[in-house]
This record gives C-alpha cells, structure tokens and sequence, in this order.
C-alpha cells in the first residue's frame, strides 16, 4: 500500500516501511493467540502431561496481554514508541524462543507469559505510531492497511499450527516467530517514529488492583481443572478476585485520573455493550480450544485435519462481516443482538453432534453457521460499545474494551476446561486417559447455555436503537 505522507520528519518510503512494520506485529500477536490450539494434544505427549492440562499455554498468553494492556499507554507516552515497540519485539522474540525450548509445562507457561508481555505492547503501541506517523485524512487508510493480518492470523493459525506438528514438531509453531522477529527488531531501529505523547501519572495502585482481580479470578476457575486446587482454594481467589475489583471501582471514583474513568460507564451503550462483550465471549472464545481439542482426542482426527477444520468458521466469519451492517439498519440493536446471541449459543450446543458416524456435510454447515452469526455478534457488539463513546475517553475506553476482549479469552479457555474436567469426572474418565465423547458434549451444551444468557444484558438496550449505518465499523474481533 503506497500512503502519500506530507508530514514533516519521515518520507514516504520510511512511513510505508512502518505500515509494514506494524502490520507484521498485529499477525505475529493474533496468529499466536490461535497457532497453539490444535498443537495441544502433541505438546501434551510430548511433555507428558494430559491434553485436558494444557489450556494454561493459552490462558497465559492471553492473560497477559489483558493485564499489559492497561499500562501501554502511558508506558509509550513515557518512553516513547520506538523504544516500547522494539522491546515488545525482542521480549516476543525471546519468548517464543524459550517456549520452543521448554521441557516441562511450567517451563512452556512461563515463557508464554513473556511472550504475552511483548504482544500485549505490539498491537496498541503499533497502533499508537500509525496515528502519530499519518495525517488524519490518511490515518483510516493506514489502519486498515494493518488491521488486515490481524484477520489474517486467526484465519490461518490452526491448520498452519496442525500442518507444522504433523511435518516437523510442535516447537516450531514458535521458532518460526524468530526470524520475522529478528528483521523486525532491526527495521523498528531504523524506521519507526520514536514519538511521545503528553506525560500522564500512572494509577499503580489501581493497575495493581484491576490485575490482581484478572488474576484471581483467571486461577480460581482454571484451578478447578488444570491446577487441582480444593474447592476452599477456588473460593478464596473468587472472593479476592471480586474484593480487588470492587476496591478498585471505589479507588476510581475518587482518584481524579484513575486507570479507566468511570465516566466510561455514563454510557449506557458502552456498558451494556462491554458486559456484553465479556460474558458472550466467554461462551465463543472457548470453541478454538474445544474443538480441535475434540477432535483430535475423541474422534482421532490429525492436528492438520483438526486445524482445517476451523477454516470454514473463519471463512464465513469473513463473509458475514458485511451482514451486521443492514441487519443493525433494519431491525435496531436490540433485536439483532438478543436473537444471533441465542443463535450464537445454540450454534455452539448443536458441536454436542460431532461423532464418527456424523456426515461430513452436516458438520460443515453447523462450522459455516457458527462462524456467521458469530462474526455478526463481534461486528454488533463492538460497534455498539464504541459508537458513543466521547471523544475525550477514546483512547481510554478502547483500550479497556480490549482489555476485556483478551480477559474473556483468558476466562473462556479457564471455564470451558474446568467443566470438560469436571464432566470427564462423572463419566468417569480418569485422568491422562482419553476423555469420553460425553465428556465434550456436556461441555459444548454448558458453553451455549452461558451465550445464550448474555442475551439478557443486551435486552436491556432501548428497543429502538438503530443505526445510520455509517457508524457500523467492522472488527476483527
């Protein structure tokens, strides 16, 4: 893409250098918050554990990213972009590098957490350059330039992370971020704008509060599977998961530059579409992690047949994109959300079908039916919470909805494997044997029942909501 650049400070070839630059950044972090999830039954065998303990290699990752990206910001208004981008690249580079080299799963969580820490920087903080770097007449065109491997990533993470388990090994699913890593460090010296924005005070305690609360909460229901934690453990970190948020709610009101103002929540689409937002893709983000994880352990597909299997979710999910848009114009908020979000659910309860003798073509209709109506409740649900967000806390109230986008993956994959364990338990698979088809459907209905209850919070949108449809933006999720 060929951006004519007037502003003063960087040429034409430097600016679409950094368009690039920043582009490669956005694939790398979503194409490996996807890459892993049909590696997982083989990085299970190859270190010994069971494949039900391995959902912590993606919580971890995306975790992290939820915690980080609060302090992005101000990080990058402190120290600059050039500097937090090209270390966001070498702690992504150096993570990816020692997950390759790990030996035991605590090892290989450890290293996703670093690696989260430079992902969680690339995307806002790449983001952050390209505002700064272009005119606003030219700043759509060059966001939507690097926006595109961001649905890129997801799109092909899967069957490319099953394709390279079945030629060569699971570790390369991380080696092959080094080399890409390492050109991008040197073009990040040489050709990303080193700017810095107006110097804010950091909120430390309420970035302390808001991540104990991620954290504990995150343990408290990944503990009731992966980690084995007794259920006077579990309710402890709920009860100061729920403390450490509460405190922080009283913490905002009082401070004058909180973390994230609570004048975000005055408006009333922006809260309900952020609630909304989690507690649906709690249901939605846990089927990349089921479903390959479903066939490969259940039904014996390979980790490349798993993979391509998700291809036509994402295909549809493409396609859809242009339906929310007249659908939102048509019929209003309210009615588009309530009904696909039951459609969302129900889309996911009916993966309760898959087995052997299921016909393929049956198979393939649920996946494209999934992918539609869900690519349509993203496009809804995120153009509800930020088409009325004020022009002051844009900034702050996109990176908090981020921050839930990446925390309801985190709580999607923690949710989704402690009831697979706790349904593997009654059906009486013992552990690091192969859990019961059974075990999968229970799960797969649980999933869509908690979908299809978020439908209650956008019930509470005023029945006339509509839209213009020029504010209908699309998303990558």
């Amino acid at each position: 893409m060929e951006v004519a650049v007037t502003s003063a400070g960087k040429s034409p070839v430097s600016k679409n250098i950094l368009l690039w630059l920043v582009a490669i950044g956005f694939f790398m972090e979503t194409l490996d918050a996807t890459i892993v999830n049909t590696a997982l039954p083989s990085m299970a065998k190859s270190l010994g554990e069971s494949p039900l303990l391995m959902q912590s290699v993606v919580i971890a990752y995306s975790l992290t990213i939820a915690i980080v990206i609060p302090a992005t910001g101000w990080i990058a208004d402190k120290f600059g972009t050039r500097k937090i981008f090209f270390s966001a690249l070498i702690l992504f580079t150096l993570g990816s590098l020692a997950c390759s080299m790990s030996h035991t799963l605590t090892e290989l969580v450890l290293s996703r957490v670093l690696q989260g820490t430079g992902g969680a920087m690339m995307m806002p903080v790449g983001r952050l350059a390209v505002l700064r770097a272009f005119p606003q007449k030219e700043f759509l065109r060059a966001i939507s330039f690097v926006t595109i491997p961001a649905l890129v990533g997801p799109l092909i993470g899967p069957t490319l992370g099953g394709w390279l388990v079945e030629v060569a090994s699971w570790h390369w699913i991380f080696l092959i971020n080094i080399p890409v890593g390492i050109l991008g460090v040197i073009a990040t010296y040489y050709h990303m704008p080193d700017s810095r924005g107006e110097q804010r005070h950091f909120d430390l305690p309420g970035f302390i509060m808001l991540s104990a609360s991620m954290v504990c909460i995150s343990f408290s229901l990944d503990g009731l599977s992966e980690l084995g934690f007794q259920h006077a453990t579990v309710l402890m970190l709920l009860i100061f998961g729920l403390s450490a948020l509460t405190s922080y709610w009283l913490h905002a009101s009082r401070r004058p530059n909180p973390l994230f103002s609570l004048s975000l929540f005055k408006s009333d689409t922006y809260t309900i579409g952020l609630l909304g937002n989690l507690f649906a893709r709690i249901g939605s983000s846990s089927m990349p992690f089921l479903i390959p994880l479903l066939l490969q352990v259940s039904l014996k597909f390979s980790p490349l047949e798993a993979g391509m299997t998700m291809v036509p979710v994402a295909l549809a999910g493409i396609f859809a994109k242009r339906l929310a848009t007249p659908l939102i114009v048509k019929m209003g908020y309210r009615k588009v959300l309530v009904s696909n979000t039951i459609c969302v659910g129900l889309a996911m309860a009916s993966f309760a079908l898959f087995s052997p003798s299921e016909p393929y073509l049956i198979r393939l209709i649920q996946l494209l039916f999934f992918g539609t109506v869900n690519s349509v409740q993203f496009t809804a649900m995120n153009t509800l919470t930020l088409k009325d967000l004020d022009f002051k806390l844009a900034s702050s109230g996109n990176s908090l909805f981020s921050m839930i986008q990446m925390l309801a993956m985190s709580f999607a994959v923690a949710a989704a494997g402690a009831l697979l364990s706790t349904f593997a338990k009654h059906y009486g698979v013992a552990q690091g044997q192969e859990f019961a088809i059974e075990a999968f459907r229970a799960t797969f209905v649980c999933m869509g029942i908690i979908t299809c209850s978020s439908a209650w919070i956008f019930w509470q949108l005023p029945p006339d909501l509509k839209d213009s449809g020029h504010g209908v933006v699309e998303s990558h999720g």
